[in-house]
């Protein structure tokens, strides 16, 4: 199992990922629009695009996979988290139980 901070690590990392996923398309679009090749999309500039329809739907496509793929594992290990959490709650009350002074 995986250590609670290692977990939190893992869901911080996952976050900027997903904010850096939707981001990208803002990215590129700045990018294009200040005479760039928009990170490879355009690699002639926008003014000769190749395929101007279709690269914009490609990667929108990449992006909402791969951002949907970074939302699947930031659930499952929040889940994964609070089954942690569930099965150390019933040991801590075992525990405060057994600890308490036996009145004789």
């Amino acid at each position: 199992m995986l250590k609670p901070n290692v977990i939190r690590v893992l869901v911080l990392l996952l976050s900027v990922l997903a904010v850096a996923i939707s981001t990208l398309p803002l990215v590129i679009l700045v990018d294009l629009t200040s005479g760039g090749t928009g990170l490879g999309v355009c690699p002639d500039g926008i003014e000769s695009c190749p395929r101007p329809f279709t690269a914009g739907a490609e990667l929108a496509i990449i992006l909402v996979i791969a951002l949907a793929i970074v939302v699947a594992a930031i659930r499952v290990l929040m889940k994964l988290s609070r089954a942690q959490q569930r099965r150390k709650q019933p040991l801590a009350a075992i525990e405060s139980e057994s600890s308490l002074p036996d009145d004789q």
